[in-house]
């Protein structure tokens, strides 16, 4: 946002948007370095709500958390032409850009609700229930309001270990966390020296129960793949 703000206040559009680790171009003639400034992007923020819908801010956002080399730059794009148009692009799917936010966003919703149906929590010792995740897409902050609502009664921490960040939820607030380590939970498995006394007997009961419910006779193992992705299948208790 600030990016852009800097470029109409400049009358200067960049040709590529590189974080300060990326190496510049051959033969760059100018580059102009982004500090990011609030203010500046909350007027950005504010120019492109009272030019597009709530569901298209938030498409916005999946993009950028989608983490896929060239969505800041596709964004960038995106939000230019929402400013340089005079009629709403959101859906001239004709545009490329439009096309490419519309499908990248619908990777990251897809992924956020994979996450709200795989997801499964252990039992520390200490009676907080624990679940380590690690989605391709940044999307955990997309399903916080979910697990908020549904385990309103019982304290949890859903931990990134991807990007080795989390949230807590203490019964009242939801805080982000950090962990200085990440060995509590060896492949996908809280620690069993951090478990509680009963964690260890449910998930033999779970496991005991899905193994009961399968009828054998309609296994598909390329349909099972297709519906439960095996990247995840290190989380499912039902799978260790």
């Amino acid at each position: 946002m600030t990016a852009l703000y800097d470029a109409y206040n400049r009358k200067t559009f960049p040709d590529k948007l590189l974080a300060f680790d990326e190496q510049e171009p051959l033969f760059v003639t100018e580059s102009h370095s982004v500090i990011t400034d609030n203010l500046n992007s909350a007027r950005v923020w504010k120019g492109l709500e009272q030019k597009l819908h709530a569901n298209t801010l938030n498409m916005l956002t999946c993009v950028w958390l989608s983490e896929l080399p060239g969505s800041d730059e596709l964004i960038f794009r995106y939000a230019r032409k929402t400013f340089d148009s005079k009629h709403s692009i959101e859906m001239n799917f004709a545009d490329a850009d439009v096309l490419q936010m519309k499908k990248i966003a619908q990777k990251v919703n897809h992924e956020r609700h994979r996450l709200i149906e795989l997801v499964r929590f252990q039992k520390a010792a200490d009676d907080v229930f624990f679940a380590p995740v690690s989605p391709d897409h940044n999307c955990l902050a997309l399903t916080i309001n979910h697990f908020k609502d549904r385990f309103r009664d019982q304290k949890w921490i859903i931990y990134d270990t991807k990007r080795n960040y989390g949230y807590y939820y203490d019964l009242k607030n939801v805080t982000e966390m950090t962990l200085d380590s990440t060995n509590l939970f060896p492949e996908g498995k809280l620690d069993e020296k951090l478990m509680a006394e009963d964690e260890k007997l449910f998930q033999d009961l779970w496991r005991g129960y899905f193994k009961a419910m399968t009828i054998k006779e309609r296994i598909n193992p390329k349909l099972h793949r297709q519906h439960l992705p095996q990247r995840y299948w290190k989380y499912l208790t039902e799978k260790q």
